[in-house]
């Protein structure tokens, strides 16, 4: 069974970004993996870098679960849900390469400009270095963004 991994940052493109990777697992066969990347100023003030945080400790957790619903809801035969903690371009590749994904369906802000020239931006980032085939969904996909 193929894996598609679709990293999210509960901007309001992510309900739409969800959808169409249902979508596109939905028409593959493929399992879903929902994936939230909790950079290092999310974390509770007691938490300790590079360790996991239990999920009902992670505020995100909920949101995560709401977006799994809409992947359920599309027709997903399997979805699953993962928080991990660190910088979001390189986690999000590694996590990659840890499920064996075929595809990362990732969301683009469309940010330019000053700020992207220094910066580089997450999507592009993960374009540029996952192994697997990435797919680029502009937004907004139902969103105000």
């Amino acid at each position: 069974m193929s894996i598609i991994l679709c990293p999210l940052d509960f901007s309001a493109a992510s309900a739409g970004l969800v959808a169409y990777a249902a979508a596109l697992a939905v028409a593959t066969g493929a399992e879903l993996r929902l994936l939230h990347v909790c950079e290092p100023q999310e974390l509770p003030a007691d938490e300790l870098p590079n360790t996991p945080a239990p999920a009902e400790r992670v505020p995100c957790a909920e949101r995560l679960a709401t977006l799994r619903t809409i992947a359920e809801q599309a027709g997903v035969a399997h979805v699953h849900t993962g928080i991990v903690q660190g910088e979001a371009a390189p986690e999000i590749v590694a996590e990659a390469s840890r499920q064996q994904a075929d595809l990362i369906v990732i969301g683009a802000h469309g940010r330019t400009g000053l700020t992207r020239f220094l910066m580089g931006t997450t999507a592009e980032i993960v374009l540029r270095t996952a192994r697997c085939a990435t797919l680029l969904v502009r937004a907004p996909l139902n969103s105000e963004e």
